[in-house]
């Protein structure tokens, strides 16, 4: 019983600080709630997130406001085509001392940071992504042969350009899944887009205070994976990443249609661990059912691919999981 209590405990205390973290985002951050929401998500759910959108929409500020207010260190890398690994990684450069002797010394690259944003990463060649990737899922670097582990804790926020632009390298498969989630940034509504508009370009800017530190966000992390989720939302999530899923029983007929390949068990990870990031942001003490719905689209978007012939009658996958999840509510329901 007293532990019961302390985790409660512990939840409504982080509840209100991660309260406090989104107001000073917010100072920063004009509209988009649903984007800042979805990024402390993955933060919490100590992912990496993949912000999907046209340039000039904010994904550079939201990065740099999120080091701010979560009291991490930040480097940021703008991808190119010719950017090398070790531009990424760093590298071993001999050096001649004093008395003549000579050794090699290694010097970080910009992946040494806890916040790092990747930006425009699709513009970087395969190899160079690979590399970035493989830091991502292992949190260390191997140069020479020897691990030079990476700082805690660990954070990508990488942003990608629509592949239909010029000088893009589309992700593969499995590197989109070594991301938490993948995160849209639309276009502002027009009375977002006013209060931009009048908040960046008068005298003086709003700024962002610092709430968390980054022992703080690795307590809270572990915070998360206490957080108690009843049978109906572990089954909900089972039932979900399977339904997406062509080979399996429990396909929707539209799923059997159009999709190529589906979510594998990462997703289901994924989706366990960001609906009680998203309970918690909201200030409850467990996920529900209307949270495996809401992050359904960010977690299995990337997870999921089309066949040539859905994308050739203009299919989207936004529409395919929202039939999955209608589905499986109607189901419900039923039952």
């Amino acid at each position: 019983m007293g532990e019961s209590q302390d985790l409660v405990h512990d939840i409504e205390v982080l509840g209100e600080q991660l309260a406090r973290a989104r107001t000073s985002i917010a100072q920063k951050i004009v509209g988009q709630q649903e984007v800042v929401d979805l990024s402390l998500a993955a933060l919490l759910s100590g992912g990496h997130a993949l912000l999907m959108g046209l340039p000039g929409l904010g994904k550079t500020l939201l990065v740099d406001t999120l080091s701010t207010v979560m009291g991490l260190s930040t480097n940021r890398v703008q991808f190119t085509p010719d950017l090398m690994p070790a531009d990424i990684l760093g590298s071993e450069v001999l050096e001649t001392s004093d008395d003549g002797t000579r050794s090699f010394r290694y010097i970080e690259g910009p992946i040494f940071a806890q916040l790092l944003m990747a930006d425009e990463i699709n513009r970087a060649s395969p190899r160079t992504q690979s590399a970035l990737l493989q830091a991502m899922q292992e949190r260390s670097v191997s140069i020479a042969g020897t691990d030079h582990p990476l700082p805690a804790p660990f954070h990508v926020l990488a942003t990608q350009n629509p592949i239909e632009q010029e000088g893009t390298y589309p992700l593969p498969e499995a590197q989109l899944d070594r991301f938490l989630i993948q995160i849209n940034v639309n276009y502002p509504d027009r009375e977002t887009e006013r209060e931009i508009l009048l908040a960046t370009t008068g005298a003086s800017e709003a700024a962002a205070e610092t709430v968390f530190t980054p022992e703080q966000l690795i307590a809270a992390q572990k915070l998360v994976r206490r957080m108690p989720v009843g049978d109906a939302v572990v089954e909900a999530i089972l039932d979900l990443v399977r339904a997406c899923r062509p080979t399996e029983e429990d396909a929707t007929d539209l799923v059997r249609e159009t999709v190529s390949w589906g979510p594998g068990p990462r997703a289901a990870q994924a989706l366990m661990l960001t609906v009680r990031a998203k309970a918690l942001l909201e200030g409850r003490l467990a996920p529900a059912l209307d949270d495996v719905a809401a992050m359904a689209e960010p977690v299995l978007t990337h997870r999921m691919a089309l066949s040539f012939a859905a994308r050739a009658e203009g299919r989207v996958l936004h529409d395919v999981i929202a039939d999955v999840v209608e589905s499986l509510r109607t189901r419900k329901a039923a039952a």
